[in-house]
């Protein structure tokens, strides 16, 4: 699945906060994709060497990271290249629900608009190639584990 950024969503690269403070997770009016690319924390490095400065975006709540393989992402990839995404979830010692599914639903919803569409990542957090169909600014609700988190990306035409 990909996410698409529309203009007037905002996406920086600043070196900001590890993760969004409570004012940026709570604010649902405006698209505010913020793509980090400071080192990667140590819950979600395992497989990269060095500093692990890839682009990647924190969930609100700081619970996942969406590490972007392809950035930016993009509705139409004409060099044949995917929009790959390594979703990382902080390790828990305990899972809130133990018997929800694995899976990593993603619902995604056009900001703006009622368009919303449904992917999953088989067995939980992990790689995965996430397609929108139209180019935007994207508000995913993510659900793995008895866990939840949300995030916005965005996707280029």
């Amino acid at each position: 699945m990909s996410v698409v950024l529309l203009a007037g969503c905002t996406a920086t690269s600043d070196g900001g906060s590890a993760a969004p403070t409570s004012a940026t997770a709570t604010t649902a009016s405006a698209c505010a994709a913020r793509v980090e690319t400071e080192p990667l924390p140590d819950w979600a490095d395992a497989g990269f060497s060095g500093d692990a400065r890839v682009p990647h975006v924190f969930g609100a709540k700081g619970d996942i990271v969406a590490v972007l393989f392809a950035h930016p992402l993009r509705q139409h990839r004409k060099d044949g290249s995917n929009n790959k995404i390594l979703w990382v979830a902080r390790a828990a010692t305990t899972s809130p629900n133990p018997t929800a599914p694995a899976t990593l639903v993603i619902t995604a919803t056009l900001d703006g608009t009622d368009t919303t569409v449904t992917r999953e990542v088989a067995g939980g957090p992990g790689p995965s190639i996430i397609d929108v169909p139209q180019a935007g600014c994207w508000r995913l609700d993510l659900r793995w584990s008895g866990h939840t988190d949300t995030m916005d990306l965005v996707y280029a035409p």
